[in-house]
């Protein structure tokens, strides 16, 4: 009976190590078991191309020209010739003031330069018989020197005539008033009926016209940032502080910086209590739409550095090691590396790596949750072309 026992134990054990065995190599064949299966990922090597970096700031955009629309003489406000908001072009009828009363002022001013015209003639006359006269001794000298001096009078009173006819002249024109600019009027500040005033000092103001292209747009860059530029400067770097550079514009609806300008200003010294200095780009602003609008706030940026040569990967693929950036490089065994990262500015989705990298390392860009480092992996190569973007600016470092 013990017999039998102890021969049935270790038919058992033998069984289960038999069971055991078999189904080792299963699991061997494989690869290991699940721990030690091999993930698939995607890698691509950097993409090289040309870029800038750029720095970003607030800006206010304002009008090129701003005129405030007064009346040069005084009268009634006869006629309103635009509507409130309209575009308008130089020399646009806008506001007539009663001409009546200056019309008249013409008419007397050149009756009165006829008059002087005829009190001319006739001391021309007179002077010239006094000339003949003066010959034969039948009237005297001094009687000679009065009528040459009526003459230069009656031809100083013409002369004065003449500048009163101009004045009286003017002053009818002045009650058309026309838009002195290009540009988008605002609303009239007065109404028909009323009494403007043309005096100088207290002249009232009938409405307001801005240009609209191009405009300006004033931002100001930090001390740090001017020292910067000026550094660059000294190098001969082209930077954002020389005149006619490109800088670029967003409004707050807009990505991209869409609008293309050149910086044509630069402050001659920083403002001492708010270390900055103050810059402005000229940017284009055709119409019908006239997107950019005086008074909006919006994004501007210049080149903070000359063109260079970056390495760009998807900016996906960067993870984070407690505080620092890193990305998973695959090796020639098929080993994940981490290294360590210096980012530079984000180019439409591609980020470009300052410093880690080089251009024929295999970035892990797809599979980032089954890698870690030291681990063997199964390397997918694409081309960079698949996850490049065709982007041409950036939009600074972050």
């Amino acid at each position: 009976m013990q017999f039998t026992l102890r021969a049935l134990l270790i038919g058992a054990v033998a069984a289960y190590c038999a069971l055991f065995s078999a189904c080792k190599p299963q699991a061997a064949n494989k690869g290991g078991g699940w721990g030690a299966m091999t993930p698939a990922v995607t890698v691509s090597q950097p993409v090289q191309r040309e870029v800038i970096d750029w720095d970003e700031y607030p800006g206010r955009l304002e009008a090129i020209e701003t005129v405030e629309v007064r009346s040069r003489v005084n009268g009634y406000l006869q006629s309103i010739h635009f509507k409130d908001g309209a575009e308008v072009k130089k020399g646009d009828l806008l506001f007539v003031i009663d001409p009546r009363p200056y019309q008249a002022e013409l008419d007397r001013a050149q009756a009165e330069l006829a008059q002087a015209q005829t009190r001319f003639e006739l001391a021309s006359n007179e002077a010239g018989r006094a000339e003949r006269l003066l010959k034969t001794k039948s009237i005297s000298e001094e009687e000679a020197d009065s009528r040459n001096e009526a003459k230069r009078a009656a031809e100083a009173s013409i002369l004065s005539a003449k500048a009163m006819v101009e004045t009286a002249r003017l002053n009818l024109e002045y009650t058309h008033i026309t838009a002195p600019i290009d540009g988008r009027v605002s609303r009239k500040m007065i109404t028909e009926g009323n009494l403007v005033n043309g005096l100088q000092g207290q002249s009232t103001v009938l409405t307001t016209i801005v240009s609209l292209n191009p405009i300006y747009c004033y931002f100001e860059p930090d001390e740090n940032s001017v020292l910067k530029y000026q550094k660059l400067a000294r190098e001969g770097t082209k930077s954002g502080l020389s005149m006619n550079i490109a800088c670029e514009l967003q409004l707050a609806n807009e990505t991209g910086f869409p609008h293309h300008g050149v910086l044509d200003f630069v402050d001659n010294r920083v403002d001492a209590n708010t270390g900055t200095l103050r810059l402005r780009g000229a940017f284009p602003n055709p119409g019908p739409d006239h997107v950019l609008q005086p008074g909006f706030f919006s994004r501007v940026r210049v080149p903070a550095t000359a063109k260079y040569n970056g390495l760009l990967v998807p900016d996906v693929a960067i993870s984070t090691d407690q505080a620092q950036k890193v990305l998973y490089v695959v090796n020639d065994q098929n080993m994940v590396e981490i290294r360590p990262i210096k980012l530079g500015p984000l180019l439409n989705g591609m980020r470009v790596i300052r410093q880690g990298i080089q251009p024929k390392d295999w970035v892990v860009v797809n599979g980032l949750m089954s890698v870690r480092p030291g681990a063997k992996v199964n390397p997918q190569k694409t081309t960079p072309a698949e996850h490049a973007t065709n982007a041409v600016s950036s939009s600074g470092a972050n």
